[in-house]
C-alpha cells in the first residue's frame, strides 16, 4: 500500500492506495500499443502526465516492464537518497532512468540533460495534457533561459503521454483515455521557435495515422464507439465537449438526441463546425 497519515480536524486520518504485486502489460491495461514502441526507444525524455490517481505509476510500471522484457539494458536500483542518485546517476553508465515526479528545476534539468546525452528517461508531471506539459517544462526556468530550454526540449523530448481514467459504462472498473504526442520534426520545430504559438492539437491530428498519436477526444471516441463508456462520461472527460458532441452525433445514427440536447444548446464556432465536418 501507498499510505499517507495526516491530521484532520484534530484527529488522525489515513489514505491508502493498494498497489498490486503483478505488473500488468501495456496491452492488459488497454493502453495505446504505440507505448510499446515508445518504451524501447534508445534515448530521449518520455513524460507521463495526469492528475493524482490517473494511472501514471501503473502505466510507467508497464512501460518499464516492457523494457525489461525486450531489451538488455543497465537499470540501477540502489541509492542512498533521491538527491544523491540524481547527482551521480550519469556517472554509472545507465541506459534507462526512471526519475518519477519532476518537482523542481534541478530534477528537470537532470532529466533533460540525461535525455540529451543518449539516455532514455521516464518522468511524470501533474499536468493535464501535452500542451500544458510543454508549457510547464518551459515555465520551470526564468524567462531569459526560455529559448535555450525550448531548443534543448525540442531535441530531448521523445513523447508526452497524458492520462485520464474514465468509469466503464457497466460500472466494473475504468478505462484509460490517453493523449499521445510523439515529438516529430514538425513538433520539434514548433517547440524550438519562440515566435510560434504551440499548436499541439494540430500536431497530434496530423500525426495520428503515421505516428500513432491520438488526442483525448479521439481516445474517448474509441471507447464510446466500442460501448465501453457512456456518452455522458465521454463528454464529461473530453477536452472539447462541443466538438465531441458533434462527432458523436455523426457516428450515432440511432440517437434521437438533437444538437441542443447533447450540447446544452450551445452552438459551435465556425472553426469547430469546419473541423467537425
Amino acid at each position: 500500500f501507498r499510505t499517507n497519515i495526516y491530521q484532520q480536524r484534530g484527529t488522525l486520518a489515513f489514505a491508502f492506495r493498494a498497489i498490486p504485486y503483478e505488473v500488468k502489460t501495456i496491452r492488459e491495461l488497454e493502453l495505446p500499443p504505440v507505448l510499446e514502441e515508445i518504451a524501447v526507444r534508445a534515448r530521449g525524455l518520455v513524460l507521463v502526465t495526469g492528475v493524482t490517481g490517473s494511472g501514471k505509476s501503473t502505466s510507467l510500471a508497464a512501460m518499464i516492464n516492457h523494457v525489461n522484457v525486450n531489451r538488455r539494458v543497465n537499470v540501477g536500483s540502489d541509492t542512498l537518497s533521491f538527491g544523491s542518485a540524481l547527482k551521480h546517476v550519469l556517472r554509472q553508465d545507465p541506459d534507462v532512468i526512471l526519475i518519477g515526479e519532476i518537482r523542481d528545476m534541478e530534477t528537470l534539468d537532470t532529466a533533460l540533460k540525461a535525455a540529451d546525452t543518449g539516455h532514455l528517461v521516464f518522468a511524470t508531471l501533474h499536468t493535464t495534457d501535452a500542451t500544458q506539459t510543454i508549457n510547464r517544462v518551459i515555465s520551470f526556468y526564468p524567462p531569459h533561459q526560455h529559448q535555450e530550454i525550448r531548443s534543448l526540449l525540442s531535441t530531448a523530448l521523445q513523447a508526452v503521454v497524458s492520462l485520464r481514467l474514465v468509469p466503464r459504462k457497466d460500472g466494473k472498473g475504468r478505462v484509460p483515455a490517453c493523449e499521445v504526442l510523439i515529438n516529430t520534426a514538425a513538433g520539434a520545430d514548433n517547440i524550438r521557435d519562440i515566435e510560434k504559438q504551440l499548436n499541439i492539437p494540430d500536431l497530434i491530428s496530423e500525426g495520428s495515422t503515421a505516428y500513432g498519436m491520438q488526442s483525448f477526444d479521439q481516445s474517448l471516441m474509441k471507447w464510446y464507439r466500442d460501448g465501453a463508456v457512456s456518452y455522458e462520461s465521454a463528454l464529461f472527460y473530453s477536452t472539447n465537449p462541443s466538438e465531441f458532441a458533434l462527432r458523436a452525433s455523426g457516428i450515432d445514427s440511432t440517437s434521437d438526441r438533437t444538437f441542443s440536447d447533447i450540447t446544452g444548446g450551445t452552438a459551435p464556432s465556425s472553426r469547430q463546425s469546419e473541423h467537425a465536418g
